[in-house]
């Protein structure tokens, strides 16, 4: 499976909605839910196709990964995940990166190749649409000029 297609890969509805049912079950019974729960659930919403739920997923796998090391390395591998997913390049990178800082794994990194490459993209997007803007305003102004300059000739 290439790196696209894991990365767009939709958890089924039914597997994000049992996972949230227990999340809930288990904050409604102790007040407090299993690091387990949350990481289940966390797994499920990042891999959601709505936003919201990825956002969701990466704010529960951040607590996590702060404060229960146990589990650190699946939780920055999902950070990264996430991230890519939300197109939140630049955080998606670092936890490639923190990821690579505790282990080496090939995964992780066509994970940050795939990132780096997005980023890259993105930014060269950025900069066409800003040299098609310049080119765009360029001939307005231009043409105001020309407009001008017509206006004031027929004046004479």
């Amino acid at each position: 499976m290439t790196m696209d297609e894991l990365l767009n890969e939709v958890v089924p509805q039914e597997d994000l909605e049992r996972f949230e049912k227990k999340y809930h079950h288990e904050l409604e019974l102790d007040g407090e839910v299993t690091t387990e729960t949350k990481f289940e659930y966390a797994f499920c919403l990042v891999r959601s196709r709505y936003t919201n739920d990825i956002r969701k997923g990466i704010m529960i796998l951040e607590e996590l990964a702060r404060t229960h090391p146990d589990g650190r390395r699946d939780y920055i591998y999902y950070l990264a995940f996430g991230n890519a997913r939300i197109k939140e390049y630049t955080s998606g990178l670092k936890y490639c990166r923190a990821f690579l800082d505790i282990e080496s794994n090939d995964q992780v990194r066509s994970l940050e190749q795939y990132i780096q490459k997005q980023s890259d993209l993105e930014v060269a997007k950025g900069m066409a649409v800003a040299g098609g803007a310049a080119l765009v305003l360029g001939g307005i102004l231009g043409l105001g000029f020309a407009m001008a300059r017509n206006k004031q000739k027929r004046e004479k």
